[in-house]
């Protein structure tokens, strides 16, 4: 029977639902109160912590993950297959990899509803990454690690291909770049006074090569995160580094996510002066996977791939609620990786 016949939102945890639900995580004891508080700063989902007081072997918070309560933020959740890809991923792929993800203590979705309802491990005090501020040597090094993980253990799974919920390899991107294009005018609009010139042509500019970069690039392929950047990911705390949000996981090109990374999340001064090294730290530990590319063919992707971060930037800012720290969040992407793209000529590859 579906967890969610009793609970629907966050609001409906009761003391006795998260008793049950523990008790069968091989817990012992009892919840007796709890007290809940958002956290993070999710676009298209709500997080809460759960205080628990307790007796006995009861873990003393979790989180839980629910949709979004902005209804257009919600709509795109739906529309995307965002809150099916979750569940799905922890359902049935989690316990495949071997990237750092919080343990899970339910997760479950109504189909028709598009409710769902995702428990899992508590990761404070780790502290989340900043999108807007983003990260040092040490922390892109922590999360290339986590990154080769993940590609290396799910490298080449086939399997992967045949599942609707994950493969886009054969999936018509046609409707993404128009999207794109549709979208890119609002985003200059919105961000006017806040983007250079150059940066407004090169966002123009991706629009007429779109659906070139969208096309299959070839070569191997595992399992992506999509949205590997800092916001994703919890530092310190049970784990040096653990990742979240696995709403856009696929099955494709592995320097998609390294690109994507490397161009939001790495102040651009820092990333030229580290970018051979921190890609090397990358392709050194996917050999503990017995996973070679060369490095000519990774360059190419690498390069290939930079615009990842402005494509989601450009179309994730215009379909989900507007928020101030959204704003900043997506501006911030957007110019990282408009200049990654324009210092590593990506548009000359793709047009």
């Amino acid at each position: 029977m579906s967890e969610l016949q009793h609970v629907r939102s966050w609001e409906e945890i009761s003391a006795d639902f998260l008793t049950e639900i523990l008790l069968k995580k091989n817990f012992q004891g009892k919840v007796l109160s709890i007290t809940s508080e958002p956290i993070g700063t999710g676009q298209v989902g709500e997080n809460i912590r759960f205080n628990l007081k307790t007796e006995g072997d009861m873990p003393k918070s979790i989180v839980g993950k629910f949709p979004a309560i902005d209804e257009t933020s919600r709509q795109t959740g739906i529309q995307l297959l965002n809150y099916q890809r979750e569940v799905f991923f922890y359902n049935n792929l989690q316990s495949e990899t071997a990237i750092t993800t919080p343990n899970i203590f339910l997760c479950d979705i109504d189909p028709v509803t598009h409710d769902f309802i995702i428990l899992m491990e508590d990761l404070a005090p780790g502290t989340p990454g900043d999108q807007i501020a983003g990260c040092g040597v040490s922390e892109a090094e922590l999360a290339l690690t986590q990154l080769a993980h993940l590609h290396g253990s799910m490298w080449e799974k086939t399997n992967l291909a045949d599942d609707n919920i994950v493969s886009r390899g054969g999936k018509d991107q046609t409707p993404t770049g128009e999207l794109y294009k549709a979208l890119a005018p609002g985003f200059i609009e919105r961000y006017h006074d806040a983007l250079a010139s150059t940066e407004k042509n090169a966002i123009s500019d991706l629009g007429s090569s779109i659906h070139n970069y969208l096309a299959d690039s070839g070569g191997a392929k595992t399992l992506i995160h999509i949205d590997y950047r800092l916001d994703n990911m919890m530092f310190g705390g049970p784990y040096p580094l653990a990742v979240v949000d696995w709403q856009s996981c696929a099955f494709g090109c592995p320097l998609n996510d390294v690109s994507y990374f490397m161009g939001t999340s790495l102040n651009p001064k820092i990333r030229l002066e580290e970018e051979t090294r921190l890609l090397k730290h990358y392709f050194d530990t996917l050999k503990n996977y017995e996973v070679t590319i060369d490095w000519v063919t990774a360059s190419d992707l690498y390069q290939r791939y930079a615009p990842a971060g402005l494509v989601m930037a450009v179309i994730a800012s215009m379909i989900v609620g507007e928020t101030q720290r959204g704003n900043e969040m997506f501006l911030a992407m957007a110019k990282r990786s408009t200049q990654m793209m324009l210092e590593l000529d990506s548009l000359g590859v793709i047009s």
